[in-house]
């Protein structure tokens, strides 16, 4: 597997992160303080969109890693939990880091 495919997925799972917690600071301001929605509404579409791409690059990582349902489905619905991503990245990339190849050379069957 290309490190590229470790990569992108590194990316997004640490954006995604970063957006979810923002965004749970701007819905405590909306529904706590009665302020920033429009701030809300922006951040959630934006984070909806970025989970997007990073459901798209965390099967694309599971399907090449040859995961199994349930940990594809763990890694999935890690992005929803808040600071589940950061902890989930750092597991999977140590269980990838071994598989992952640099170039063409180092791929033999």
């Amino acid at each position: 597997m290309k490190r590229s495919v470790l990569t992108r997925y590194r990316v997004m799972a640490y954006v995604t992160a970063v957006m979810l917690l923002i965004l749970c600071a701007c819905m405590v301001a909306k529904y706590g303080f009665d302020t920033g929605a429009g701030l809300t509404f922006a951040v959630s579409q934006a984070h909806g969109v970025l989970f997007m791409i990073y459901l798209v690059f965390a099967f694309d990582l599971g399907s090449k890693a040859k995961w199994s349902f349930g940990k594809l489905l763990w890694v999935l619905v890690s992005g929803t939990i808040p600071l589940a991503a950061f902890f989930v990245e750092r597991k999977i990339r140590a269980e990838v880091e071994p598989l992952v190849s640099d170039g063409p050379a180092a791929v033999r069957a």
